[in-house]
């Protein structure tokens, strides 16, 4: 039927339309750089790895198996917690009371776990009895394309041991803003104590381009001296400006041309 149909008249202008037109073509995979801001025991933190969860079924149906899974998990970029941490919280008497439960079994000092992580002062906190502590971390993004960093709770992750609250997430672009990530995390109940554990996922990170479809190519970045120079431009301005979203249009004015190189 369909060869009768085409042998009368005119032929089809939408069939020779779909035929003549091009493939869609294949998306630019997307390069981005991460570091570490500083040497000085840089050892304990792991390299960004994406999250893969292993599947004991090889059924092309099953969940371990499909490719919509698949490829939103490797989206998915591991940053490990290097130190093993287990705090108590006091606040019955008013005044905020922490303790370090491991003690003299910790593998870190009492004086290096409070620098490492630190309570924000508590007119800073979203709500008068959660407290916001943050973990400052090494690790830096940066890209030649534009790209949001998102970072997340590390939500394929069970560890048998449900903290306490919820981690604070946050995106911004690592284009023009190349900082040190920080975990933060908000203590909901403080009858419970935090534990974390050395290996195990802190956060998550995800990487949003102007092209959904293109895939992610992560590499480790050299810190040059123009790198070196933009990010100390950014950083520490929370400290004049409460607003940084207002400071990205001069970023990227003056942004250096090229920001990401390989590392030797």
């Amino acid at each position: 039927m369909l060869k009768n149909l085409f042998s009368k008249g005119a032929p089809p202008a939408e069939a020779e339309s779909e035929a003549a037109a091009p493939a869609p073509a294949e998306s630019r995979a997307i390069t981005i750089g991460w570091l570490l801001n500083t040497e000085q025991s840089s050892i304990i933190w792991d390299t960004p790895r994406p999250v893969r969860i292993e599947s004991q079924s090889s059924d092309p149906r099953s969940v371990g198996q499909c490719p919509s899974a698949l490829d939103f998990d490797r989206r998915h970029y591991a940053i490990n917690c290097p130190i093993d941490v287990h705090l108590r919280l006091d606040m019955s008497g008013g005044a905020m009371d922490v303790k370090n439960m491991l003690a003299d079994k910790s593998p870190i000092r009492s004086d290096a776990l409070q620098r490492w992580i630190v309570f924000q002062p508590r007119h800073e906190w979203r709500h008068p009895q959660r407290p916001v502590l943050q973990m400052l971390t090494p690790f830096v993004f940066v890209t030649d394309d534009p790209v949001y960093i998102n970072q997340y709770p590390p939500i394929f992750h069970y560890s048998g041991d449900s903290r306490p609250g919820i981690p604070i997430s946050g995106r911004f672009p690592i284009d023009i803003w190349p900082r040190a990530l920080m975990w933060a995390f908000e203590w909901h109940d403080t009858s419970k104590d935090l534990i974390l554990r050395r290996g195990e996922p802190l956060f998550y990170v995800r990487f949003e381009g102007t092209d959904p479809a293109a895939p992610i190519r992560l590499i480790e970045a050299k810190k040059t001296p123009e790198l070196e120079s933009f990010m100390a431009s950014i950083s520490g301005v929370t400290e004049f400006v409460g607003q940084t979203y207002s400071l990205f249009k001069t970023a990227r004015e003056r942004r250096p041309a090229k920001l990401l190189f390989p590392k030797d």
